[in-house]
């Protein structure tokens, strides 16, 4: 029997450049792709497909909200999972757009794996 294990791919929206460097040195077992905000998230995911795509709420343009609808409008099978320092204000609109759940800022490296774990299928250690 022939096993391949194939790598979970992400993809990372934060406008902050030092967000997304400490998730992929978290993640550095895992196939990143990074987006500045939500106008280059939407055309990542279009062409990339990744198995999650953790999507910062505040950014200048258009928003971690309207990329998150304007993903799920395009793929309504995206597992999409919020990031962000405002949950309490800004979290329960990400959900109403269809975002699996917010993750508050700041995080750990469990946090990240134990997401990946409960939604992506593929195996990740």
């Amino acid at each position: 029997m022939i096993t391949i294990m194939v790598r979970p791919r992400l993809l990372v929206v934060d406008d902050d450049d030092t967000i997304r460097e400490i998730v992929k040195i978290m993640l550095k077992d895992l196939d990143i792709i990074e987006a500045t905000n939500g106008e280059e998230a939407v055309r990542a995911y279009k062409m990339f497909k990744p198995d999650l795509v953790l999507m910062d709420i505040s950014m200048p343009g258009t928003d971690g909200i309207e990329a998150t609808k304007q993903i799920l409008n395009f793929d309504p099978n995206a597992k999409i999972v919020g990031l962000t320092a405002f949950a309490k204000s800004k979290g329960k609109e990400m959900l109403e757009r269809g975002a699996l759940e917010v993750l508050e800022k700041p995080f750990t490296r469990k946090m990240l794996k134990d997401l990946i774990k409960k939604y992506v299928t593929k195996g990740v250690t």
